[in-house]
């Protein structure tokens, strides 16, 4: 545990790790400057959000929104609100991420705060379940509309779409375990290339209201349950999804204290526009009952607008879920990797390779899940049972600012939102949540149960110390043949062996 006379940035959240065993793989001398490095600008940090927030979903079914507002004008003003409170989300999160700069972003915020079980929960629903899941669920809609073309009549073949989704995830593996910046190359061109296709959507719309094409635009056949449009919010905040994600790799971005909060900003606004101009296009094109009849609406509308060009959106849909596929990956192997660290995850995971600068251990364990959550048919069904569980940690890390600014006053914080947006942010959290709950029972107990399996989990693996002599010597046998295989070694070593708890962290300095 790290003593109140240490610096608290000066400890990364990487030090779990016993100088003996990397002692021993790597003949008593550790390369000190093996670590995660700042290789990512302000454009690469834009581009993990915005490549991370926009996938298949504004293109294949904004028409989860329309089908609990009723109305037109109601869906485009949910979008806009949903929008307008991922920015208040995000605004808060700059906050906690320039105070508390370590890879992991809710994780890690919420050790701090309110110490590991809590953050092992979090850490176990997301590592095993959401964050593999989402992975595989997004390599399949890459597959299916990048084999579309193949077959304009029919629905793809089973075996080939899961085949090429899996030959997605082993190359994006790769180029993971490679190269940190060919991963951002990556996330960039794809970025580009979901933004070029929303745009000539967004022009369409635009020449169509040129046209007079605005009758669609109205508030008739508003929907008047109020349960509905809670879940219509549920729908519209899912496609914002992602905003957090830069937080996970800020350590490795550069000059974290004024890109993070920039590149949030400059994300957010560019998604809220870009989404609600979208959803504007497609209403002055398609009635209501044709956006909620269609499987995939940008088809459709390209089908009505383009003509002989329409299979252009099918390429683009398959390209803007190849980047986030890339997006996934990148930022959940940082959550794994953090986790592994603070020693709530196998310690191999904690690992850098040590010529390519990158958590290959993280990155490989993230997709082999993905590549078992492929052979299941039920993905969809367990993102569903524990999709209340991502608003809940979210709301929570939120509740960690103004906890810690009535616990640590004395915390340097480059950024200072004002409480009335965390308030609001949880206030808004509890209601989105609590809504879902009472509208589907049965599905959220089956998600309270899967929560509660990390339970006994964290109490065998994380809570008790004193294992056997036998285990323990398995366990370390097992690392250390890992670290020869990978070529791997733990993070420079700091002087500590944990982040400290937030009730012993001392005053943070900015410039560490």
């Amino acid at each position: 545990m790290a003593s109140a006379k240490e610096d608290y940035n000066a400890v990364p959240l990487t030090e779990k790790v016993d100088p003996e065993k990397s002692a021993d793989a790597n003949d008593g001398s550790e390369d000190e400057n093996v670590g995660l490095k700042p290789k990512m600008t302000l454009l690469n940090g834009c581009t993990v959000i915005v490549g991370s927030i926009i996938g298949s979903g504004i293109f294949v079914s904004p028409s989860g929104v329309l089908e609990g507002t009723g109305s037109v004008n109601l869906a485009l003003l949910v979008w806009i609100i949903s929008g307008v409170f991922s920015m208040i989300g995000a605004y808060c999160y700059a906050e906690l991420g320039c105070m508390i700069k370590k890879t992991g972003a809710d994780y890690a915020y919420i050790m701090v705060t309110f110490g590991p079980f809590l953050a092992f929960i979090r850490l176990w629903v997301e590592c095993i379940i959401v964050r593999p899941c989402s992975q595989a669920i997004v390599a399949l809609t890459f597959s299916i509309y990048a084999t579309k073309p193949f077959f304009p009549e029919c629905d793809p073949p089973d075996t080939p779409v899961r085949l090429l989704a899996a030959m997605c995830i082993c190359l994006l593996t790769f180029v993971n375990c490679w190269e940190v910046k060919w991963a951002t190359f990556v996330q960039d061109i794809f970025t580009y290339a979901k933004l070029l296709a929303l745009f000539i959507i967004i022009l369409t719309g635009f020449y169509q209201l040129s046209q007079g094409k605005v009758e669609n635009f109205t508030f008739e056949n508003t929907e008047e349950d109020m349960t509905k449009i809670a879940l219509s919010f549920y729908s519209g905040l899912f496609a914002y999804n992602g905003w957090n994600y830069l937080n996970f790799v800020i350590e490795e971005l550069q000059d974290p204290v004024k890109n993070l909060p920039r590149a949030i900003a400059i994300s957010c606004v560019l998604v809220t526009l870009v989404y609600v101009f979208t959803n504007i296009a497609f209403y002055t094109t398609l009635s209501v009952p044709e956006v909620l009849g269609s499987e995939a609406v940008a088809v459709t509308f390209a089908e009505r607008m383009y003509g002989s060009w329409a299979f252009m959106i099918p390429i683009f849909v398959a390209m803007s879920t190849f980047g986030g596929v890339n997006g996934i990956l990148l930022t959940s192997s940082r959550l794994f990797y953090a986790g592994a660290c603070e020693g709530q995850m196998p310690e191999i995971l904690s690992m850098i390779q040590v010529n390519k600068m990158t958590p290959a251990p993280a990155v490989l364990v993230v997709a082999l899940l993905s590549l078992c959550y492929l052979c299941s048919s039920n993905i969809y069904a367990l993102i569903n049972y524990v999709g209340f569980a991502t608003w809940v940690s979210i709301g929570l890390a939120v509740f960690c600012l103004p906890y810690l600014r009535w616990k640590h006053p004395e915390w340097e914080r480059p950024i200072k939102v004002s409480l009335i947006f965390p308030i609001i942010y949880c206030l808004a959290t509890v209601y989105i949540t609590i809504v879902p709950m009472i509208a589907s029972p049965v599905e959220t107990g089956i998600g309270i149960a899967i929560i509660l399996t990390g339970v006994p989990v964290y109490f065998i693996f994380v809570y008790w110390k004193n294992k056997p002599q036998v285990i323990q010597k398995l366990s370390d046998g097992f690392t250390k043949l890992l670290m020869k295989l990978i070529v791997v070694l733990p993070p420079k070593k700091s002087g500590a062996d944990t982040m400290p708890k937030a009730e012993e962290a001392p005053k943070i300095n900015v410039d560490a």
